[in-house]
């Protein structure tokens, strides 16, 4: 079975072909779809956008397909970037100046009072039109500046306070583990190997 991710973001397509490795199907993402072209996103919440996406995916392709949204809320911005960490500092969805704009926001808050969370919104939509939704959520604090090379977006300033390094820092495994995108993705494997069993059942008694 195809399943397409509704995204162009190789970061996320390699995230979520090592998190979705265990399931029968193929992968293929926006790029294998040009003509469906960039999808607004503008729904007040994480969910309300990963929703979109997918529907409108799923309509354009008519393919069993996956979105997601995420991004970063800071407590002391009062939950910003929220919905729109990709483009904090513009709409060219620059990573290092979405961190330089963050980093300049916190200059001289004290550590304690820079806690944060990263949230994903996953929403996936199968063939039929039927719209199913998991989220996750991973809390800890943002660095004073950049450390570790690994990982997109706003990693190299997220410390994940139980293992005292940032996103950035960490495997591809031990990201997956504990990260956002990857506590979303185990609620939407079982979804995903549920309509994979209906679709093979219904195939079954034809």
């Amino acid at each position: 079975m195809d399943l397409v991710l509704a995204t162009t973001n190789k970061g996320k397509v390699e995230e979520f072909q090592k998190l979705l490795q265990q399931l029968p199907v193929t992968i293929k993402t926006l790029a294998d779809f040009p003509y469906i072209g960039d999808i607004e996103e503008n729904g007040a919440t994480f969910a309300e956008n990963a929703l979109l996406k997918a529907k409108t995916v799923a309509v354009a392709t008519g393919q069993l397909t996956l979105a997601d949204d995420s991004g970063l809320e800071v407590d002391y911005l009062n939950g910003a970037p929220g919905v729109y960490s990709a483009r904090y500092a513009g709409e060219e969805k620059n990573d290092e100046a979405n961190i330089d704009k963050l980093l300049t926001a916190l200059d001289g808050v004290a550590e304690k009072e820079r806690t944060a969370c990263f949230r994903c919104a996953i929403a996936i939509v199968d063939k039929n039109g039927t719209a199913y939704q998991t989220e996750g959520i991973c809390r800890g604090l943002i660095a004073a500046q950049r450390v570790g090379s690994g990982g997109f977006g706003y990693d190299p300033i997220f410390i994940v306070p139980q293992l005292k390094k940032t996103f950035a820092q960490l495997s591809a495994t031990e990201k997956n583990r504990i990260s956002h995108r990857g506590l979303a993705n185990q609620e939407a494997v079982k979804i995903i190997s549920s309509i994979i069993e209906g679709e093979n059942n219904e195939n079954c008694n034809r």
